[in-house]
């Protein structure tokens, strides 16, 4: 072998060679991000890091993350929802009318509402796929009708209060002991996941991951999630709807990647004329993802609903913006076929951070609107330069 085809043989593996500590630059960027917004208002004012403080944190971004969840697989298969804001303030009240005028039970509520939710996204979902309507105009349209159907259904008036049983999907907490144990089947989910990984690797072929870099990605999980833990429960333990934000993202995580079902969301949002040569039903995925979408927004809805303890003419406004902008933030392109539930759950929380920091400082609200406008923004531009950079 000649110096020359040596020189490119090795070349060659060393472009091959796995590197175990590569990482997501732009999901770090964001976990920094945040974590530089927790430093930053932590040295403003000594509440911000209280277990009081962050627990509220949680319980405040339990909403927005729900709506993002949904709206993941909307943008990625290439669409938008603008609806999902007055969608949460119309399910909302007819669940508290459900429940304060007409004396219904917990369980009838929650189906009615949810079935409601996901109606409503059958209705969207078709005229989009199957008449071909862009959803920007449906989802306007939705946006405009829902908001005005909660005013005739409830008379402009504020419904409340609702009852024990619905109230506590808002208000209550995971009790230590429980709390605990969900953060010890977290840790044995993570080290089952990897472990899992390391032996499909194996099994095919491919080179594994040496034990050490695995055994320090437990570990680094291991002290979150036991961190997490233990501040919550020197509160009054981990809220119960940020407890729905983990297992809905811990579903359609897996749906996501996992399935079928999912791999077409993203090849649909990637290429949709490719997607539909290899034989994917564009049509029936796409009604599906609204279906799912305002499901979950009805989801939304009942954690927003029981939390106040009461269904107001302005409960959901302007949420769609708020959950269009985690997602983007959270890695998401509008342009489709790119985004994780987990970055939307991390841009979701760096909403949140931001208002409840500015909040704490006594700030102005106009200030609000305006860094998250500027950080949307900034999300958005660093997604069209990443996408430059990579076709150069």
């Amino acid at each position: 072998m000649s110096m020359n085809q040596e020189t490119l043989l090795n070349q060659t593996k060393a472009k091959r060679r796995p590197n175990w500590f590569k990482f997501d630059a732009r999901a770090y960027t964001m976990i920094g991000a945040l974590l530089s917004i927790w430093v930053l208002f932590s040295l403003l004012h000594d509440r911000f890091l209280s277990p009081t403080n962050i627990s509220n944190l949680f319980l405040q971004m339990s909403v927005t993350s729900i709506l993002a969840i949904g709206m993941v697989l909307v943008i990625v298969a290439g669409q938008i929802d603008l609806s999902v804001g007055s969608l949460v303030g119309l399910t909302g009240g007819i669940a508290a009318i459900l429940n304060v005028w007409y004396e219904w039970n917990l369980i009838p509520v929650i189906i009615a509402t949810l079935g409601i939710g996901a109606a409503i996204g059958f209705i969207q979902g078709w005229i989009i796929a199957y008449r071909a309507v862009p959803a920007f105009i449906v989802t306007l349209g939705g946006m405009l009708i829902f908001r005005g159907v909660l005013f005739g259904t409830t008379g402009s008036v504020t419904i409340a209060p609702l009852t024990p049983s619905v109230k506590a999907i808002g208000q209550s907490y995971v009790g230590d002991m429980i709390g605990w144990i969900f953060g010890i089947a977290a840790l044995a989910v993570a080290g089952y996941l990897v472990m899992r990984k390391r032996a499909a690797r194996a099994k095919f072929g491919f080179d594994v991951e040496p034990f050490a870099v695995s055994v320090l990605r437990l570990g680094v999980i291991g002290a979150l999630v036991i961190g997490f833990v233990y501040l919550m429960n020197s509160y009054k333990g981990i809220p119960v709807p940020f407890v729905m934000v983990i297992v809905l993202a811990l579903i359609f995580t897996f749906i996501s990647k996992n399935t079928t079902f999912g791999r077409q969301i993203f090849a649909i949002g990637g290429n949709a004329e490719a997607a539909r040569l290899s034989g994917i039903n564009i049509k029936r995925r796409i009604l599906l993802v609204f279906v799912l979408c305002n499901t979950l927004a009805a989801i939304a809805a009942l954690v927003l609903t029981a939390r106040l303890n009461a269904a107001t003419m302005s409960a959901g406004q302007n949420y769609e913006l708020d959950a269009i902008a985690a997602c983007v933030i959270g890695g998401t392109s509008l342009m489709g076929g790119t985004g994780s539930i987990v970055g939307a759950i991390i841009g979701a929380l760096v909403m949140a951070s931001l208002d409840n920091g500015m909040s704490l400082m006594n700030l102005e609200s106009f200030w609000q609107y305006i860094v998250k406008g500027g950080i949307l923004i900034l999300a958005v531009y660093v997604d069209i330069y990443t996408r430059q950079r990579k076709k150069a």
